[in-house]
């Protein structure tokens, strides 16, 4: 069975290992142009969720917290080189109750970096619940937030691949309900979209109450899938913020 991890450019003497953790319907390949362009001193590894890409065949998670309990067991293990976390929209939440897991067995990454997503203990009650409309509806829902191939979900034999995963993954978002607990002692730093239609950047600024250590906000053009065409300025960010750290 394939693991957890996808790594597409192996350094081996990289100083730190950045574990990326897709949103809402993302694979691993999300990230992908991201191993390359990292700095030489990162080494790029991007999570990949069960029940798509290679994993089809792997039943979904049953909530956020069982998914981050899974990946903190894989991270475990891994020896030397420190880990840091970043978390896309989705993605954010289940790495950062990965970073909670990951302190409380004495593995605390590095850093938290957080883009596109509500504080976890701050989910908004009037979203629309999406995971159990129909398929018209959730791929509308899909098309405005970006992010998803159209032909993809045009296609109706892929859309037959692809939507139980996005429905499994909108499920985990609407249903998770954040567990009140000691704030992380690592820094967090938000990454955030002025035009996102989900979250406003002030909204985003809660994140600092999940952390004793150092918090920041960094703001950049662009919707909820700002982070696309911004590979360069984002690593740039996590590069300063790992190196300052």
């Amino acid at each position: 069975m394939p693991g957890w991890f996808r790594c597409f450019d192996a350094r081996p003497s990289a100083a730190v290992r950045l574990f990326c953790f897709p949103h809402a319907g993302g694979s691993a390949a999300f990230y992908r142009p991201w191993a390359r362009a990292a700095p030489a001193w990162i080494e790029v590894h991007a999570v990949q969720y069960p029940g798509r890409a290679d994993r089809l065949s792997d039943p979904l998670a049953d909530d956020i917290g069982s998914l981050a309990r899974a990946v903190a067991d894989a991270l475990t293990p891994l020896p030397g080189r420190p880990v840091a976390l970043f978390g896309h929209s989705m993605g954010a939440t289940v790495a950062y109750e990965t970073a909670r897991l990951l302190t409380a067995r004495g593995y605390p990454p590095r850093h938290l970096f957080v883009s596109a997503s509500h504080a976890a203990h701050d989910r908004p009650v009037d979203d629309e619940i999406l995971h159990d409309k129909d398929d018209d509806t959730l791929v509308g829902a899909l098309n405005r937030l970006g992010g998803t191939d159209v032909e993809v979900l045009a296609d109706p034999q892929l859309r037959e691949l692809v939507l139980p995963y996005v429905r499994g993954d909108f499920r985990l978002v609407e249903t998770y309900e954040h567990e009140p607990g000691p704030p992380l002692d690592r820094p967090i730093t938000v990454l955030a979209a002025e035009d996102d239609p989900v979250v406003k950047p002030a909204e985003m600024k809660r994140w600092a109450e999940l952390t004793t250590a150092e918090f920041a906000l960094d703001v950049h053009p662009g919707d909820h899938f700002y982070l696309l065409p911004r590979t360069g300025p984002i690593l740039a960010t996590v590069g300063e913020r790992l190196d300052v750290i």
